[in-house]
């Protein structure tokens, strides 16, 4: 049996990080193409469990079961744009109270400012001229990045459904061409990736899906009854941006404020705006997430931030949104590697245990880590002597179901329950 080769530690990690980088170039240069086919991927692993439904349950024929499962996909997308548009649509047409109510918060803030700061209305709209003066240029600069944003958006729009379409129609050509890149003694683990991948992002994007509908009713409910006009779309719209993890929540609070205070002469309102959002938070974070968003694969919130940085870098909203079941699916990739399982292990959330002091859970800094058997502690304790001691680990197998065939030769791999 040959020998593998051993390289010190500064090799492997010069080459991981050459790795890395290369990566990330490719992905950044070639955002326009990967970037679709990430999310046809994404939303390909989540309707997987609707055409198989179709398939087994009501009998349809594959190639009908997906077209279905893309219709009905594309349908629910048309059906909440159309509201959407009709809200909007109603929002516009109370374009003069919209105008005289920003007119009159300006005049407020003008004269607040005279108040505190001494500079007369003049003085203020010689300042606020002169800089849109020089912002012409940039204005312009926005305007054209705004159309090519669009026509970006209703291209994803078509290719997207297409990509969709295709890696849910070849998913069984695509398994089979994997099983002949890897060795036939890796099947078994390469089988406990792809059910594990599944598991990760079916859970996540479900999880998602469901917290958005949760925070837009809550965020609904809540603007009704503090008085808020257009309550309706600012809660879907609350919900919509909700998908973008810790970024997007604080957008559509802007967006509450500002749209609330165009509605209203009364500055009270603000307030309750925000009082509504941290309500609607502290029920999302404590509740929705942990039991609905909670996926098989646990990331620390350093991971998730830097990963979302990194993601609005690469693809704007998009990339921000595909950060979190990438960075999932590496982890689990690292996770079944032997040599990358330490990366993986960065990558998880391994929280110290609480203990209750008065009904109160409070953290345990010293505590027994769930992946291996060392003490953590902050003190700075006298090394004792050095012991030969044996470690013992638990290892755990999970039992993945095989590759089974029916009798129309139809392949099922763990990724198709």
């Amino acid at each position: 049996m040959p020998e593998t080769a051993k390289f010190p530690f500064y090799i492997k990690l010069t080459v991981i990080l050459v790795c890395l980088i290369s990566i990330f170039v490719i992905f950044y240069f070639g955002n326009e193409i990967i970037s679709p086919v990430l999310l046809a991927l994404l939303f390909a692993i989540m309707l997987r469990p609707v055409v198989n439904f179709l398939i087994k349950k009501l009998h349809f024929p594959h190639i009908i079961a997906v077209v279905f499962a893309i219709t009905l996909f594309v349908t629910i997308f048309l059906g909440l744009f159309y509201f959407l548009s009709i809200q909007i649509s109603e929002m516009a047409s109370d374009w003069g109270k919209i105008k005289r109510n920003f007119l009159f918060h300006i005049e407020h803030f003008q004269q607040m400012i005279r108040d505190n700061f001494h500079l007369s209305k003049k003085e203020q709209n010689e300042i606020i001229t002169q800089a849109t003066s020089d912002s012409i240029t940039s204005g312009k600069e926005i305007v054209g990045t705004t159309l090519t944003s669009f026509a970006d958006i209703l291209f994803n729009a078509v290719v997207v459904p297409i990509y969709t379409f295709l890696f849910l129609y070849y998913q069984t050509h695509i398994v089979t061409f994997l099983t002949k890149v890897v060795k036939p003694e890796n099947h078994k683990k390469l089988r406990e990736v792809l059910y594990q991948i599944k598991i990760a992002v079916q859970s996540y994007i479900t999880g998602l899906l469901f917290e958005m509908v949760a925070v837009s009713v809550l965020t609904t409910i809540g603007l009704y009854f503090i008085g808020v006009e257009y309550f309706i779309l600012l809660g879907i719209i609350t919900g919509i941006l909700n998908l973008v993890p810790y970024i997007g929540i604080l957008f559509a609070g802007a967006l509450s404020i500002a749209v609330s205070l165009s509605g209203s002469t009364d500055l009270s309102i603000v307030v309750g705006v925000i009082v509504v959002n941290i309500i609607v938070q502290f029920i999302d974070n404590n509740i929705l997430v942990p039991v609905f968003v909670n996926s098989k694969v646990q990331i620390n919130a350093i991971v998730s931030i830097i990963g979302i940085i990194i993601g609005n870098a690469w693809g704007g909203i998009t990339g921000m949104f595909l950060a979190i079941p990438i960075i999932a699916i590496i982890k689990v990739i690292f996770d079944r590697i032997d040599t990358l399982e330490p990366w993986g292990y960065l990558f998880g959330d391994d929280l110290p245990k609480t203990y209750e002091w008065h009904k109160i859970r409070i953290p345990r800094y010293s505590y027994q880590s769930t992946t291996t058997e060392l003490d953590v502690t902050t003190d700075i304790i006298k090394p004792e002597p050095i012991k030969e001691t044996v470690q013992t680990t638990d290892v755990t197998a999970e039992i993945v179901p095989p590759i089974i065939s029916d009798d129309n030769n139809n392949t099922e791999t763990p990724i198709d329950k």
